[in-house]
């Protein structure tokens, strides 16, 4: 089965966010992630609603295979970015394993993703066992103070 591909608008939506969140109008939500461009070697930015267990802040790629989180893959260091403060991070990938019970509560912790994985086709609705399904299949990352 192909993987879902990122709607049309997405990419020009993110970009807007991105201009509306640097104003630092936006306390709450989104940051944006900047991670280096596997193949430019250049910044690369994009809006994450991270959430957080146990202390431990985490992500998951919304699309298989998506450019953000393949450019993470290749290069872990990466900035969060809130309005005009910058935090330096490392981004490890959970194994499956690993990724399974945050993936279970995803639903519940980033209400607004759901929708947007629904969107993808990835998942039918909010329901914890459809999430977990997507170890594997959709990263997780941890961040890592640096």
């Amino acid at each position: 089965m192909a993987e879902p591909k990122p709607p049309w608008w997405l990419k020009p939506m993110n970009k807007l966010l991105m201009v509306v969140m640097k104003t630092g109008l936006m306390k709450d939500g989104p940051l944006v992630l900047t991670v280096t461009g596997r193949k430019s070697g250049q910044p690369r930015s994009t809006p994450i609603t991270p959430f957080e267990v146990d202390g431990q802040r985490y992500v998951v790629g919304g699309f298989p295979g998506a450019d953000w989180v393949r450019n993470a893959q290749a290069n872990p260091n990466a900035v969060l970015v809130r309005g005009k403060v910058r935090e330096p991070v490392l981004m490890v990938e959970l194994s499956p394993e690993q990724a399974r019970p945050l993936l279970r509560r995803f639903p519940t912790l980033v209400p607004t993703g759901v929708g947007f994985i629904k969107n993808a086709g990835l998942v039918t609705g909010p329901h914890p066992d459809e999430f977990e399904a997507l170890a594997g299949r959709c990263s997780v990352f941890r961040f890592d103070d640096v």
